[in-house]
């Protein structure tokens, strides 16, 4: 699994160790809480505390214990809860757990280990777009062509294009945040969520020590459209990676080669073609970004349970949780390296700017005739005309073709602007004069 390559913070949250040290903590506040309620003595809490503590401190051994009890039980919380009535070795141990269902321990140990990841997802992208801003600022006044339909349009700066990623991902990071206040959702409530045979006031006191906020009415389970909020927050910013990473496979193409991902030394492109240095990195984060999306929509299935609960949602959590979380952070360890290491070519992104031979002033020149007094339609035909033209001396081969030069030799756009006009409308400056100040929006 993918899990095996994100970063070892993350994976840490995912273990089974750390699961159950959650479990562990979320029974033994719970336990606490009784006591102030006067159902657990306090001397039998001590007991159930110094046998938590045991295993606290052998959680490999609290793990392997469990799931051995698991092989008869065949049910991972009823043989936890024999796991650690055996340490408590005493009749304490009957109030371990008391008026709790297992989805309270196990859906509120979810909620801490989503928020835990989603705090180290908001660092990822948080170094991410420093990265992005440092390129951006770099390019700021880049000259290189803007492209709708993959046909040339207008001059933009390469910086700006980076600017819109950093803006995109500023985006992201909202949606991260916005993902971990809509995972920290607790509940302790029993079995259909009616606090029945355990005080709401403990399922607060719980929640608040673990940084969650109780859900204000659950039935045995967490609602699952948290959850499904959850995912397609993760996978909607794995779709805002596989956006980039799209736009900058197109940009390393052998015609177009204006950025290229970082070719290592000893690195291998291709096992029949030693010339090769392809777009490897930008590709597996295309296809990583379909597997959050394609959870995204297991979590979604998972909202609609029957009645107060079942279990068909448990099986598929218990993969595309851990499997989200660690491959978002995985992509993002992959798109900091790519754009701390992107290798730019300015004099490709110039030399691409001279392919459509000037066309690329079409709309300065249609407006500039249109403050002449011409209506659109006749300025509009006027410049279409003399863009055609120019294409079909390209097109015959000839080296002269060049869009300001037909406008000047044209009679009828010569009526209405001269030579030095047209110098002035057909340069980048006229395009940049902007750059700045959109830099100075976004903060960069």
């Amino acid at each position: 699994m993918i899990t095996r390559y994100s970063r070892p913070e993350m994976r840490a949250i995912w273990t089974d160790e750390n699961k159950l040290r959650q479990w562990l903590q979320i029974e033994l506040l719970a336990s606490e809480a009784l006591v102030a309620e006067g159902i657990v003595p306090a001397a039998d809490f001590a007991r159930i505390k110094a046998g938590c503590r045991k295993w606290l401190a052998d959680l490999p051994g609290l793990v392997a214990r469990q799931r051995e009890l698991e092989r008869t039980l065949n049910h991972d919380v009823i043989a936890f809860t024999t796991a650690v009535a055996e340490k408590i070795n005493h009749k304490a141990s009957r109030w371990f757990h008391f008026g709790l269902t297992s989805s309270d321990v196990g859906d509120t140990a979810y909620a801490v280990q989503m928020t835990q990841s989603a705090d180290l997802l908001v660092r990822d992208v948080k170094e991410v777009r420093k990265a992005i801003a440092k390129q951006a600022r770099k390019h700021r006044f880049t000259p290189c062509i803007g492209r709708s339909h993959g046909i040339h349009a207008e001059p933009t700066t390469f910086g700006l294009k980076l600017a819109l990623m950093h803006d995109e991902f500023g985006r992201a990071l909202e949606r991260l945040e916005r993902a971990r206040a809509v995972a920290a959702v607790g509940k302790l409530s029993g079995a259909v969520g009616t606090n029945a045979h355990l005080p709401a006031r403990v399922e607060s006191i719980v929640c608040k020590q673990l940084g969650l906020h109780p859900a204000p009415l659950a039935t045995q389970v967490v609602q699952r459209d948290i959850h499904a909020e959850f995912q397609t927050m993760l996978a909607l910013v794995g779709a805002s990676i596989e956006r980039w990473a799209v736009e900058f496979r197109h940009l390393q193409r052998t015609e177009v080669l204006e950025a290229e991902e970082p070719f290592t030394k000893g690195q291998k492109g291709s096992s029949a073609m030693p010339h090769k240095r392809n777009p490897i990195t930008w590709e597996r984060l295309t296809g990583l970004a379909r597997v959050l999306r394609g959870n995204a929509l297991v979590a979604l299935e998972n909202v609609a349970l029957w009645h107060e609960r079942d279990i068909s949602h448990s099986s598929t959590e218990r993969i595309i949780f851990p499997d989200s979380c660690c491959l978002l952070d995985y992509m993002f360890g992959l798109l900091t390296r790519l754009m701390e290491g992107l290798q730019v070519y300015p004099g490709n992104m110039q030399k691409n700017l001279g392919l459509s031979l000037g066309m690329w002033n079409s709309q300065t020149v249609l407006l500039a005739l249109i403050r002449k007094g011409l209506t659109r339609e006749q300025a509009y035909d006027l410049v279409q005309r003399n863009a055609m033209e120019t294409w079909a001396v390209k097109h015959a081969g000839r080296d002269d073709a060049d869009f300001l030069e037909q406008l000047k030799r044209d009679p009828a756009i010569a009526k209405h602007l001269t030579p030095a006009e047209l110098d002035q409308l057909c340069s980048l400056d006229f395009h940049f004069k902007e750059v700045s100040n959109r830099f100075k929006k976004l903060g960069l």
